[in-house]
């Protein structure tokens, strides 16, 4: 399997809560971290999801949001915490690396304003957020 998502995260199903159109799918990444995503119920039945199965949880690095801060609230599902290990600027927007506690990473593209405000680099404690219905569920057919 071959995509232009940045962050590809192989895990296994947790657990599913099937509602009138969509499912939250929870998804074990390991490290003690987990990825929860809204799908449709549809989805749910063509990837043949059940608890246990092995699926790869996907998020392109443009939807990633990166926070300093602890504390407040937020309409994302997932917080994924860790510390920068890569931080680097382009022209316009930059690319910043967070290792997990695990050991995975993620990773975010953000504007360079967003890098120098909030203090980004190398070492400095970081949260990834990422609303559920922007992660990507996929299997192996």
């Amino acid at each position: 399997m071959k995509t232009s998502a940045r962050n590809q995260f192989l895990g296994s199903v947790k657990s599913i809560k099937l509602g009138q159109i969509n499912a939250e799918v929870i998804v074990d990444i390991g490290g003690g971290d987990s990825i929860a995503a809204v799908i449709t119920n549809e989805s749910v039945e063509h990837l043949a999801l059940k608890e246990g199965a092995e699926v790869y949880a996907m998020v392109k690095a443009p939807w990633v949001i990166v926070t300093t801060s602890d504390g407040f609230k937020t309409s994302a599902r997932n917080e994924l915490h860790g510390t920068v290990v890569r931080c680097q600027e382009g022209a316009v927007n930059g690319e910043v690396i967070i290792e997990l506690a695990g050991g995975k990473s993620v990773a975010a593209v953000v504007t360079n304003d967003s890098i120098r405000s909030l203090g980004l680099a190398e070492g400095v404690k970081a949260c990834a957020l990422i609303k559920a219905s922007h992660v990507i569920l996929a299997v192996n057919a």
